[in-house]
């Protein structure tokens, strides 16, 4: 019997060095969501693992390195923390293409199992 998906996953390497944030999460996006393959479909989870590497030498346009804020919540009272993109990417660059893929995912069950087949390198 013919299927049409592979039977070998093959991992996709993406480079990050220079590449434009914006432009390189919608490319990791559509990539692990599946659509860029002929078998896609909205409802199935069709993994395919794709590794970042040089997640610290990504490049943000215009003056977004001084004014875009990264904030999280502790779970604590009066517990908001704000970093700037500079901040961050001095502590955990690979947080910031983890963020960025996550909001272009889409909203719904399946976003939790696409993530999951992202890595992402230093």
């Amino acid at each position: 019997m013919k299927t049409d998906t592979p039977t070998k996953q093959e991992e996709i390497i993406i480079d990050a060095e220079g590449q434009i944030l914006g432009r390189l999460a919608t490319r990791i996006a559509y990539t692990l969501m599946g659509k860029d393959k002929p078998s896609y479909e909205r409802h199935e989870l069709k993994p395919v693992p794709v590794k970042i590497t040089n997640a610290s030498k990504v490049k943000v346009s215009g003056q977004k390195q001084k004014q875009k804020i990264y904030t999280r919540f502790t779970g604590y009272p009066s517990g908001l923390k704000k970093r700037t993109y500079e901040e961050q990417l001095e502590k955990d660059p690979t947080e910031i293409i983890r963020t960025a893929v996550w909001g272009m995912l889409p909203k719904n069950k399946l976003r939790k199992q696409f993530i999951k087949y992202l890595t992402i390198e230093k």
